[in-house]
């Protein structure tokens, strides 16, 4: 017969009685154990494929908006390309053709080229 300690509560003596004479490792060792450590090993693998690198993203994304600088040529989500002409705090003035400029939000900054990129590109 196993001692059990008074303190327990009522939920974990009822775990220690369901687990056998093995106790954790008899527990651990059965079909639920397993259940347990699978389950256990899929929440860590969702973690270090899809959770940690779209927090780098993110963080290279706010990196990436942070630095921006008038003269700098971004281009939006939607596809949108032009010249930064003014910065504010979570807008930005950009120039998509000559005198016309318009207000965007940050947020929707997908890519930031600096001035020289801009200049090396064959494209415009």
């Amino acid at each position: 017969m196993h001692l059990i300690p008074a303190t327990l509560s009522p939920a974990l003596l009822s775990m220690a009685v369901a687990a056998g004479p093995d106790g954790l490792m008899g527990f651990l060792g059965g079909p639920s154990g397993q259940l347990v450590f699978y389950g256990v090993l899929m929440v860590g693998l969702m973690y270090f494929m899809i959770i940690r690198p779209q927090q780098r993203r993110a963080k290279e994304h706010a990196t990436k908006i942070g630095g921006i600088k008038r003269g700098d040529t971004v281009i939006l989500a939607s596809g949108l390309i032009g010249k930064v002409v003014r910065v504010e705090d979570q807008e930005l003035g950009l120039e998509i053709a000559q005198n016309v400029t318009v207000k965007v939000v940050k947020a929707l900054v997908h890519e930031v080229r600096a001035r020289t990129e801009a200049a090396n590109d064959p494209k415009g």
